[in-house]
């Protein structure tokens, strides 16, 4: 039997946050390859319209919304126009959010309010906006992008591994809430993908990299393009009785 037709996503929608560039961009390109419709949200407007060419280059929809996270009405409004102008939300991918190097006993309340809200209120928000309209719809699928900072210790930034860790829980929970409506949530999480971030961190720090390096088993660093394939699964048939789960990217580091 052929099963490569329980991958294919033609004629879906699919929102994906934080997709002007790294893992969000690659997301997205990945999406409208499967088959998807996407709207690229990102607070740059320029470098999500970049996105939104090339999505439309290959022959899909595609919306460019510029999208502060942070705020909940801009949420309303990325999921209002998605729904208004290219008609239902089937996918959602919350791979919005950032961070910065602080220590633990050096990061102020500010920060770490800041850091929680970015990474976690966003996703809590965008999921109650795009979850009331996959409630209506009877179906959909969000896919919330943690980190293993969550799932492990993270002295890089406190905050961070919190807000990741509170992804991983919230994505259980939701799922068993949504379940009813068979709306399917799940998780990814990666690890060190080089990203423009990524590099920025260990830009100058051979002794950071190298660190970094011995404490993965397969010797690299992961791709953007890693992501996409996983996305890709859980968005599609093939993951029909996959809910509540979080997969792992990050080329055993967590193994060890």
């Amino acid at each position: 039997m052929n099963y490569s037709h329980i991958f294919q996503l033609e004629g879906r929608v699919a929102i994906v946050t934080g997709s002007g560039r790294g893992i969000g961009k690659a997301i997205a390109l990945g999406l409208a390859d499967a088959g998807c419709d996407i709207v690229v949200a990102a607070r740059t407007e320029a470098e999500i319209k970049a996105t939104s060419s090339e999505i439309e280059g290959k022959g899909r929809r595609s919306l460019a919304i510029p999208t502060d996270v942070r705020q909940s009405e801009q949420i309303a409004t990325l999921i209002r126009r998605t729904e208004n102008e290219l008609g239902k939300v089937d996918i959602l991918v919350n791979n919005a959010g950032g961070s910065f190097a602080v220590s633990t006993l050096d990061m102020n309340e500010g920060g770490w309010d800041a850091i929680l809200r970015e990474n976690l209120k966003s996703v809590f928000l965008c999921c109650k906006e795009a979850g009331g309209i996959m409630k209506k719809q009877g179906c959909g699928c969000i896919i919330n992008i943690a980190s293993i900072a969550g799932i492990r210790s993270y002295s890089f930034n406190a905050a961070y591994g919190a807000a990741k860790a509170g992804i991983i829980n919230f994505t259980k929970t939701l799922a068993v809430d949504l379940a009813p409506y068979h709306i399917r949530v799940n998780a990814i999480a990666p690890g060190f993908i080089e990203t423009e971030g990524l590099s920025k961190l260990l830009e100058g720090d051979n002794e950071f990299r190298s660190s970094i390096m011995r404490r993965i088993p397969y010797g690299k660093l992961g791709r953007p393009d890693d992501i996409v394939g996983a996305v890709i699964y859980l968005s599609s048939d093939a993951s029909e009785y996959v809910t509540g789960q979080t997969i792992v990217i990050d080329g055993g580091m967590t193994s060890i």
